[in-house]
């Protein structure tokens, strides 16, 4: 099936004149969750990054460190499997003598991303009207319409017209006459507003352009906004098509716009520029929605105690159940029974990595009816998981086992959890950023060579996206850390072939007597069963029993008795 739609594309290609055509994985609103999923079709790969280049005669597919064993499975009889950022295009497009004229949909790229990828190494296409994997595959999607829907102030923690004037104030400050918000995710944020058009997200599909004046038009399906009109924040709105842009965009007052260079289409951003100077490529949602206000965090630390009590019941389960026969699937299944018990709960906020024995060591790993392994006593069991709840995003990774493991793993395992426990303990006035902390993190690991190839952190979002920039910890990010933020702190190592390990909890930016220090929002056990204690020092120790004593007092009134007296021993 693959084979053909490549021989197609290359049919389409040839009769463009063109020397080859571009995939990305996002669609034209740039979410991790992209529908349709193109870059999949053409290639078979389903990890949430990644894009690919198909030429006459070579086939790349380009992912990050998460995705190369992945990539390698499900596509690399097709396509060259090159890890970014130790490849990019403009690296393999030297060899070739003369550029090359790749052909792009402009709806699904960014300037930014072009200069990127590509540099001076090829030269591109902007005159191709139809996305040409549509052409090949014309994916069919429901029709059902999930109309928007707002958070009141209560939950939201902010009204509307604040964040607005909020946003104002800045645009005003640098003479930004407009604003085209357009990542669907920084919309949500400033009109709190959530809806159903993501799998894994409340995130509603749509854009706006702001005026200094206060004057908003709102892009999005017609049929989804029928709601939200009527309500008194949203009624002077004004509603408009997608193939309105252009004319709404010539009739707009001033000289100097702003847009956001990770989600403004090369086609959008060339309509602007007809027009208007361009004077600001950041919108500043990112880092206004990044530093959560105390209602958020009430209600993601509510959300996060419901998490913990349904991962720790699922934890006693898998450890003492008398089950045989256990796969992937059937844990993944259990788990989200659990979570379902709780009213609050509504849908996972990604899907579950469930991965026993070697595919545990497949980071981002899924498991299908083909893939799926029956979890063996021996394995070490990795378990990825996390839930939108009313009101609040989860993410959590455990690491079980089920057997007495052998000193190297438990040395190993110890290694990254007190990777996990330098980053929890990190003094945020001394380290100030996440690249700052993720050499924390991997410390332990690196005295004996061992690292993984994903960052340590990344930022998570108020009932909204699992991943949120723009903080993050990682080996590349400089963004300042703030009372308020959310991150993930998910130190981990992977064994090709045999097994995966990966610690991880959310947690926040608090301020405690003029001092900013991490605060866990997860509460679940972390795997005494994988720990050797000779190497952990006094200081490990106590953060340890401290943790365990946390999520007993959290958690220990609603458990049964077995359950009780079993996470009492973690203590």
């Amino acid at each position: 099936m693959i084979k053909k739609k490549i021989q197609k594309l290359r049919e389409l290609i040839k009769f463009n004149n063109l020397d080859g055509y571009v995939i990305p994985k996002n669609d034209a609103y740039f979410s991790e969750f992209s529908r349709p999923d193109r870059l999949k079709t053409i290639s078979n790969f389903s990890g949430s990054a990644g894009f690919a280049i198909v030429l006459k005669k070579e086939n790349f597919l380009f992912v990050d460190g998460r995705y190369t064993i992945q990539a390698k499975i499900q596509s690399g009889k097709f396509f060259k499997i090159l890890e970014i950022p130790k490849f990019w295009p403009k690296d393999v497009l030297k060899k070739y003598n003369k550029k090359l004229t790749l052909g792009f949909d402009p709806q699904l790229f960014t300037n930014n991303t072009l200069k990127r990828h590509f540099n001076n190494y090829c030269k591109t296409s902007f005159s191709i009207k139809d996305n040409f994997i549509d052409l090949i595959h014309k994916e069919k999607t429901k029709n059902s319409v999930n109309l928007f829907y707002n958070l009141s102030n209560k939950i939201a923690g902010e009204s509307v017209g604040s964040k607005i004037n909020r946003l104002i104030k800045k645009i005003k400050s640098k003479n930004i006459d407009n604003i085209f918000i357009s990542a669907p995710e920084n919309v949500a944020w400033l009109l709190n507003l959530r809806g159903k058009d993501n799998p894994f997200s409340p995130i509603p599909n749509c854009k706006i352009i702001l005026t200094k004046n206060k004057k908003i038009f709102f892009f999005s399906c017609p049929k989804k906004i029928k709601k939200i009109k009527k309500n008194e924040t949203y009624k002077h709105f004004k509603y408009c098509e997608y193939k309105e842009f252009s004319k709404i965009i010539s009739k707009l007052n001033g000289k100097k716009f702003c847009i956001d260079n990770a989600t403004c289409s090369v086609s959008n951003e060339s309509i602007i520029k007809s027009f208007f100077n361009i004077t600001s490529y950041v919108d500043p949602c990112y880092m206004m929605k990044s530093i959560k206000n105390p209602t958020e965090i009430k209600n993601m630390t509510k959300a996060h105690i419901e998490d913990g009590f349904a991962l720790t019941k699922f934890i006693f389960w898998i450890k003492n159940t008398n089950k045989k026969r256990i796969t992937e699937i059937d844990a993944q299944n259990k788990l989200e029974k659990f979570r379902k018990i709780n009213k609050n709960y509504l849908f996972p906020s990604f899907n579950t990595i469930a991965g026993t024995g070697p595919n545990g060591a497949i980071v981002h790993y899924k498991t299908s009816k083909k893939s799926n392994k029956i979890i063996k006593k021996n394995d070490i069991f990795l378990c990825d998981s996390g839930g939108q709840y009313k009101y609040g995003t989860t993410d959590v990774t455990r690491t079980i086992c089920f057997s007495k493991q052998q000193k190297p793993i438990k040395d190993i395992f110890t290694k990254v959890l007190k990777g996990h426990i330098a980053v929890a303990t990190t003094n945020i006035k001394k380290y100030k950023n996440g690249k700052q902390i993720d050499v924390r993190a991997r410390q332990f690991l690196k005295k004996d060579g061992l690292d993984y190839a994903h960052g340590t952190g990344h930022g998570v979002g108020f009932f909204s996206n699992v991943h949120e920039g723009p903080q993050s910890i990682s080996k590349y990010n400089t963004v300042k850390l703030e009372e308020g933020m959310v991150l993930s702190n998910e130190p981990g190592y992977y064994k090709k072939g045999s097994y995966g390990i990966r610690i991880e909890n959310l947690i926040y930016i608090k301020k405690n007597k003029k001092k900013l220090q991490f605060e866990n929002l997860t509460l679940a056990p972390i795997e005494k069963d994988l720990i050797n204690y000779n190497l952990l020092n006094k200081n490990e120790k106590d953060y340890l029993f401290n943790y365990h004593l946390n999520v007993y007092a959290k958690h220990s009134k609603l458990l049964n008795e077995k359950e009780r007296k079993w996470l009492a021993s973690h203590i």
